[in-house]
């Protein structure tokens, strides 16, 4: 795979999974009923938590953003593996609540970012850039 087919995967899967996130996290603020189980009330515990949630999604979402839009490839590489990394616990938080849905759509994307990680990083090894003197 050549370097920029990587740098487009990566930042496809990475902008796909940090905007998700934090549109999760907007969502469990403004309409916190979509995503609590059924029958149970929004609390301010739950605002909270949602709130908690928003604090750490959306500011990787513009970072990630950011390095998409600058195609700066290691910020890419870190962004996008903490990205996959935080997808992969939400993915076992979903385990734990024995919720199908909550556990299969984030391992999913998490194996897909992880894997787009991995080829961008397979491609900028084998391309590396000349240092400038």
């Amino acid at each position: 795979m050549t370097t920029i087919r990587a740098i487009r995967l990566a930042s496809a899967v990475t902008a796909i999974n940090v905007l998700v996130a934090s549109g999760f996290s907007i969502v469990g603020i403004i309409r916190p009923q979509y995503l609590l189980p059924a029958g149970s009330v929004p609390t301010q515990a739950s605002l909270i938590l949602a709130l908690y949630a928003a604090a750490r999604t959306i500011p990787l979402a513009f970072f990630a953003l950011w390095a998409i839009y600058k195609q700066a490839t290691p910020a890419l590489l870190i962004l996008g593996a903490l990205a996959g990394t935080m997808q992969l616990l939400d993915g076992g938080i979903g385990l734990y609540e024995h919720d199908l849905g909550k556990c299969a759509g984030p391992l999913f994307i998490a194996v897909l970012q992880f894997f787009g990680v991995y080829l961008l990083h397979k491609s900028v090894r084998i391309n590396p850039q000349t240092k400038r003197e």
